[in-house]
């Protein structure tokens, strides 16, 4: 897949290591799907992403589309939620 002299890199190979992504691939019965995790490394020959259920392999003539997206927020619990306490009877 290497490209002409001075032709531009694909996008995902100027990602940085560790860097958290969304890939969009094209799936064999048509249609697409999305990869979305923590790129392990990118090259020629596609990227290698640790998603929630482990790494996933995107060839490079399957990506479709990708970029950087952030880091997801840190969930605190429900908005408005009382902090759980345990009460006495005092009996």
């Amino acid at each position: 897949m290497d490209g002409e002299p001075g032709e531009p890199l694909p996008v995902w190979r100027t990602w940085p290591i560790g860097i958290r992504v969304v890939v969009r691939r094209r799936l064999d019965e048509g249609g697409y799907s999305d990869v979305l995790g923590h790129l392990l490394a990118a090259d020629d020959d596609g990227v290698l992403v640790e998603t929630r259920r482990g790494e996933g392999h995107v060839p490079a003539d399957r990506i479709a589309i990708g970029k950087i997206v952030p880091e997801p927020p840190i969930r605190q619990g429900p908005a408005g939620a009382a902090p759980h306490t345990t009460a006495s009877s005092g009996l």
